[in-house]
């Protein structure tokens, strides 16, 4: 049983504590030895002291602090003393003092680490994932967890003040279609029968409006069985909420205030109310993307009409079925190898090709096309580019949807070359006015989930021209990063039927997978939205972070698997009996679980 448990953190001390005995518990993050005097730095999550020990104490003290080593867990026992005039440390908050050491207790010894538990690292992040347990330790990941510890906390203070009422909903739920991919959990008192991972809480926040709380919100655990990358992995957390009666606005004002309690309580930032809007039609058009950076300027521009009748196949051709359009790097000169750089990484992400032209003095353009452009071509191109002398335009010709997402990839690709993007700003947005469907190889599917409430004035064309319909559905963006959607819900079994007979689903398939939903709609259902705001990607861009893996205590790999745990892993032959499960070869050689034929 160890005796000294301490009355101080490590982050807490300072000279007005001069003259105290004190007792600090935590990690040896360094040990110097000068002779007879020997410093030890001590840290725990708040902070770090120096430690001496001195042969004025005892000389069998200093022998043992001789011994430890990093990353052991002691007790000290001292007082607290002035530092020298000239040892003071004004890096840390505790410079200003040190521990004179009257006794040492060792709690555990430590091996040396694979990494120095330190702020810089030269180690791969599979090293870090596969000893998280230490990644953890270092500082910034520790800053990292208390800021979205603090996120969460501005939430429920937020929410509470807004009269929103916390509630829970399962996690284990019926596999019903809703855009991704679900977990599936065999069950084991109904053979051949499956329980499914709740991808969100979405129909039974619904439910929440149909029993009559008309402020629902939760801290949600969501799970997602889909490709991982730098902001996206299998389990997340998102702030979930509903309103009832309300219309756009209202559920928009509510989370506007939540952002704006979060960045207050969280970095002391007024964030300006109310945030910019953006119909889907214009943030395509203006910015190649439906989750703009509002950062940094640079609008996309369009002369397709003004190049219809140009001597310029390309463009002539493009402007029959397409567009033409393009953006415009004031300031800045490229060389005809930046330009080929540009051009591969456009050929990259699908494009054709890149034409590039740069403006002399005199507005004259310059560049490998422009000897086939006439002056009214010309013309049109400086006007609309808003381009003057010493900038280059970058043009894309091609069907709209291809030349909006090349240009608003390439958008940021150029803002982040050239340095435009400013730092520690940020920049919300509203895209409102979606589709309300997207066309596939197997027909057409729901933009955003199959309970999103079409605009009313829409509902007459819903089934002759499905495409032109557009939804009650709004995204919140954040500095290019989609970090909320949400929707006016349908909240009549009529309207969601025809909406499910539109997606293809039979009458058969909706009472076994919706009956439930459609019979509550039946008992009284008010009309309801709401949204769902990511915290673990609001929680990245709070910290100016680009890996979602750094806000997560415990994440898996690109390729979904845990290195410290070993996970996914395999089971015995005796569960998956209990589940009447089997697992079997698949026709590419790898095991797939099916359930077993009985």
């Amino acid at each position: 049983m160890w005796k000294l448990k301490r009355t101080h953190t490590c982050g807490e001390l300072r000279v007005q504590h001069v003259g105290q005995n004190v007792i600090l518990n935590g990690w040896v993050e360094s040990r110097r030895n000068f002779g007879n005097l020997i410093f030890v730095d001590l840290r725990d999550r708040y902070g770090k002291t120096q430690v001496l020990f001195s042969p004025d104490r005892a000389q069998e003290l200093v022998a043992l602090a001789d011994a430890l080593k990093n990353e052991w867990v002691i007790a000290v026992k001292g007082v607290v003393r002035r530092r020298d005039t000239e040892t003071v440390n004004p890096k840390i908050v505790t410079g200003e003092i040190e521990v004179d050491a009257i006794e040492l207790e060792v709690l555990n010894e430590a091996k040396t680490p694979p990494f120095p538990i330190s702020e810089h690292l030269a180690v791969s992040e599979e090293t870090r994932l596969q000893y998280r347990y230490l990644d953890l330790r270092r500082p910034s990941m520790q800053r990292n967890l208390i800021t979205r510890h603090k996120v969460l906390h501005a939430i429920r203070t937020s929410m509470d003040r807004q009269n929103f009422v916390e509630i829970e909903t399962p996690y284990l739920v019926k596999f019903t279609p809703g855009g991704a991919r679900n977990f599936l959990v065999p069950s084991r008192h109904f053979p051949g029968r499956f329980f499914a991972l709740a991808e969100s809480p979405q129909i039974f926040k619904q439910l929440s409006m149909v029993a009559g709380y008309d402020r629902y919100y939760q801290i949600a655990r969501c799970f997602r069985d889909e490709d991982l990358r730098a902001d996206r992995q299998l389990e997340f957390t998102q702030l979930d909420m509903e309103m009832s009666f309300v219309q756009r606005d209202d559920v928009m004002d509510a989370i506007e205030q939540v952002c704006v309690d979060i960045w207050k309580a969280v970095l002391g930032l007024e964030v300006p109310r109310p945030f910019a809007r953006l119909s889907y039609a214009d943030a395509m058009r203006e910015y190649g993307t439906d989750k703009p950076d509002l950062r940094f300027e640079m609008k996309i521009w369009d002369v397709t009409g003004e190049v219809a009748e140009s001597g310029f196949k390309v463009f002539a051709e493009a402007a029959k079925a397409g567009v033409v359009r393009g953006l415009t790097a004031s300031g800045a000169a490229f060389s005809r190898k930046d330009t080929d750089v540009l051009e591969t990484f456009v050929k990259g992400i699908g494009a054709k090709g890149l034409i590039s032209l740069k403006v002399e003095e005199g507005g004259k353009l310059s560049g490998g096309v422009a000897k086939f452009l006439g002056e009214r071509e010309a013309g049109a191109i400086r006007v609309k580019s808003g381009a003057k002398a010493g900038d280059t335009v970058f043009m894309i010709a091609d069907e709209e949807e291809k030349a909006a997402s090349v240009l608003g990839a390439l958008r940021n690709h150029l803002a982040a070359r050239l340095d435009r993007i400013p730092k520690e700003q940020f920049r919300f947005c509203w895209v409102v006015d979606f589709p309300m469907f997207e066309k596939t190889d197997e027909g057409i599917a729901a933009r955003h989930h199959p309970f999103t409430s079409p605009k009313d004035e829409h509902l007459e064309m819903l089934e002759k021209e499905p495409l032109k319909v557009q939804a009650k559905a709004y995204d919140l963006v954040l500095n290019g990063f989609e970090i909320g959607g949400g929707s006016i819900r349908i909240h009549r079994r009529d309207i969601q039927q025809r909406i499910f007979r539109l997606l293809g689903l039979t009458d058969e398939y909706l009472r076994d997978r919706f009956g439930f939903l459609l019979e509550a709609f039946e008992y009284g259902a008010p009309p309801h939205g709401g949204i769902a705001l990511g915290i673990d990607r609001l929680s990245m861009l709070i910290l100016g972070l680009d890996n979602i893996r750094d806000v997560i205590t415990f994440p898996k790999t690109q390729r979904t698997t845990d290195l410290m745990m070993g996970s996914p892993g395999t089971v015995t032959e005796k569960q998956l009996k209990e589940l009447h499960v089997r697992v079997v070869e698949d026709a590419e050689g790898g095991r797939a679980e099916l359930p077993s034929v009985r």
